[in-house]
């Protein structure tokens, strides 16, 4: 995003002539140099864009989903994400789900986080955000010097862990101008601001509090870690729910003085913890019990490429996200759930309700392709939403608001069918998907 056009009001120059005005801007905002911040109306361009970015309430990202994606403002536009998939090629019968990527590395983050995005999401388990911080040095109300530094923030965690690692790094760091940036100090105060329930944390890690400028250029990377007990979250999940934010300042040495804003938030990062008997590390200790993870909806990927082990599966469920209306069984206006953050899927255990939904879709293939849809039992009946979401097929029975028929079924191969659902069971394990509640969900992509 470019800077505006057209100037705005000044800040008022009160106080000590030297003064220093940070803005704080989303990675990938052009910086203007010095000599176009000293040219006319070149400053109040640049305090303009900055008061776009300004807001009370933290920015959450899109997927965010349980009870911190009502606590601030939500990212209008989807974060950047990476899909991981299956292996393509498998033998009959198998499905191997990938274990989700639990590390990220600078350049990892540097390169998701472009074309403005505000979050960049590798995997549940593996997130980063940043913000690019700009000083401009005044002599007078007018720019004498500049200075600048991106900070991203890359959180992950172990397998099976509780405790929650966040990397801070600073990076493209620079100065313009004969001012003494290199004196300047910048505190970093990360911590969790909201939980629900309220809950106690333990921080850890080598984050050093106040850095001047030279030591954050020298010394470049810092951690922070947040550790929750098991035992004192909501519900038989035992879940807890968080907001994450850190508070950055900036202190110029004496006698320049900071003008306002001298403090801003960086983006909302949104971690969970559970202890779900029915996921790995259920057992033991109570305290250490379960796992955390970050609490973004996050997608199930199945390969409709030709020779893919779940081809039939895949293709079919294109067919009802692209031509719905070509589906069966027929409804006007049918449009399937589990394309978008908006409208996802959540998995049920609940096995009445499973069951339900498999003799509704199996009533529909019948319906359709007859009581040998099966062609001597190398074909199933494939549905779409799955029978272990809660928006199956025979979703209106427990809904009445639900609507009826907005599910696709079709006879796939045995082979298949089978492999999907392997899949999809290695899904829900190793991205720790909760069962039975509306505080997690997710979504299904078909790539070719």
């Amino acid at each position: 995003m470019g800077l505006l056009p057209a100037a705005a009001p000044a800040l008022a120059d009160s106080g000590p002539s030297d003064s220093v005005y940070t803005s704080a801007l989303p990675l990938g905002t052009p910086r203007p140099s010095l000599a176009q911040l000293q040219a006319d109306g070149g400053l109040e361009r640049l305090q303009a864009t900055a008061r776009q970015f300004e807001s009370q309430k933290p920015l959450t990202a899109a997927e965010t989903v349980g009870p911190a994606s009502a606590y601030g403002t939500v990212n209008g536009e989807p974060s950047n994400v990476v899909s991981e998939r299956p292996a393509a090629k498998m033998a009959p019968g198998d499905g191997i789900y990938p274990e989700p990527s639990r590390k990220m590395s600078l350049d990892e983050c540097r390169k998701g986080l472009v074309e403005d995005s505000r979050f960049f999401m590798k995997s549940r388990f593996a997130v980063c955000t940043g913000k690019s911080f700009n000083q401009t040095w005044l002599k007078n109300g007018r720019p004498k010097g500049q200075s600048w530094f991106n900070l991203r923030v890359v959180g992950t965690i172990a397998k099976n862990s509780r405790k929650i690692e966040y990397r801070y790094h600073f990076s493209e760091m620079g100065k313009a101008g004969s001012v003494p940036a290199n004196a300047l100090k910048v505190t970093v105060k990360p911590r969790i601001t909201q939980s629900w329930p309220s809950s106690r944390f333990t921080y850890g890690g080598t984050m050093p509090g106040t850095k001047t400028f030279a030591e954050l250029k020298r010394e470049k990377s810092f951690t922070h870690t947040v550790h929750a007990k098991g035992g004192q979250g909501s519900g038989r999940l035992d879940t807890i729910f968080a907001a994450y934010e850190s508070t950055v300042s900036v202190k110029p040495p004496a006698p320049w003085t900071a003008k306002p804003p001298t403090s801003t938030k960086m983006f909302m990062l949104a971690p969970r913890w559970e202890a779900a008997s029915y996921l790995a590390n259920s057992t033991g200790d109570p305290a250490r019990r379960g796992a955390a993870t970050f609490s973004y909806i996050t997608s199930l990927v199945y390969s409709a490429r030709e020779g893919a082990v779940a081809e039939g599966v895949a293709k079919h469920i294109r067919q009802a996200f692209l031509v719905p209306d070509d589906t069966k069984p027929y409804m006007s206006a049918k449009k399937v759930p589990g394309q978008k953050v908006t409208d996802p899927l959540h998995r049920t255990r609940d096995q009445g309700r499973v069951s339900d939904n498999g003799k509704a879709a199996i009533a529909q293939c019948k319906r359709h392709w007859g009581p040998n849809y099966s062609e001597g039992g190398k074909k199933e009946c494939d549905e779409y939403p799955f029978r272990s979401t809660l928006e199956g097929a025979a979703e209106h029975q427990y809904d009445g608001n639900a609507r009826k028929f907005n599910f696709s079924v079709y006879p796939v191969l045995e082979e298949h069918n089978g492999v999907a659902g392997n899949l999809l069971k290695g899904f829900y394990a190793k991205n720790r998907i909760l069962a039975d509640t509306k505080d997690d969900s997710f979504l299904v992509k078909i790539t070719s």
